[in-house]
């Protein structure tokens, strides 16, 4: 009879943040399967528990896949793990979900944190609707279609980066969906050095262009506005023009600046030199 795969969620940080249901599924398996055998082994200690690890990472291929899979087809239970949050939300164990669902073998989720809800929850941007996007492509043609997909997108955005990587996706950012779009950074959520920046993507560069990226980072970017996403490509004129509205309301005009720049893709400094 076959075993069961469990998909279990664990921290993304902080260790107390552990459902009782979690601990004790960690318990029961016959066996975990881990990304990194070293870091869940970490989380195992501090709760005493001696439930055998085998590594399966991206690395890992069909064969790793099916290798676990065989175990549990013939009656073992596998609880597979993350390094952390929840598995297969961007991360290597989507193929053996998917091959084991393709075999028959039961697969039951025990939930846990994650870190694309986290940042949703203190990012401070519209919750309502959003698009995880994961981490960018990393070949230049790939990665400048996909920005090329968001600039017109209106639901928040949420992106994975790691710190090395993070000043040249800001660049990009700030490239494609103009300086003057909202963003948060959500860095080394749920421990000690938890950080949430909320500015603006062109800010945000300035900033780490003086200051060493740190920790892992959830980037939620504020979508676009319906000017911005309805039109083809609004021009300087356009953007003027909505800044001299937003004043005529009461804005200040360095703000009606601003926020004409953010919603049709034009420069603050060019609005501002040529608004009346």
């Amino acid at each position: 009879m076959s075993g069961t795969l469990y998909i279990i969620g664990t921290p993304i940080g902080n260790l107390e943040d552990i459902t009782l249901r979690q601990l004790r599924m960690l318990k029961e398996v016959d066996f975990i399967a881990a990304e990194d055998t070293r870091v869940t082994r970490k989380l195992l200690n501090y709760y005493d528990i001696n439930t055998p690890a085998v590594s399966f990472h991206e690395h890992s291929g069909e064969t790793g896949a099916q290798r676990i899979a065989a175990r549990i087809q013939d009656g073992e239970s596998c609880g597979i793990v993350t390094d952390a949050g929840m598995p297969c939300i961007s991360d290597p164990g989507e193929p053996l979900i998917k091959l084991c669902c393709e075999m028959g073998i039961p697969v039951t989720v025990v939930p846990g944190p994650s870190a694309v809800v986290t940042a949703i929850a203190v990012a401070g941007q519209p919750s309502g609707q959003f698009v995880f996007e994961g981490f960018l492509p990393v070949p230049k043609k790939e990665r400048t279609e996909r920005l090329a997909r968001l600039k017109k997108e209106r639901r928040t955005m949420v992106l994975y980066e790691a710190p090395h990587k993070l000043i040249r996706t800001l660049a990009d950012l700030c490239e494609a969906l103009g300086d003057d779009r909202g963003i948060s950074l959500c860095r080394e959520l749920t421990k000690i050095h938890e950080e949430v920046i909320r500015t603006t993507i062109g800010e945000a560069l300035k900033i780490y262009e003086t200051r060493e990226p740190r920790g892992e980072y959830v980037l939620v970017i504020a979508g676009a506005s319906e000017v911005a996403a309805d039109e083809d490509s609004p021009t300087l004129e356009f953007a003027v023009k909505l800044a001299e509205k937003y004043a005529a309301e009461g804005m200040k005009k360095r703000e009606a600046c601003k926020k004409a720049a953010a919603e049709t893709g034009q420069r603050c400094n060019d609005i501002y030199g040529l608004i009346s």
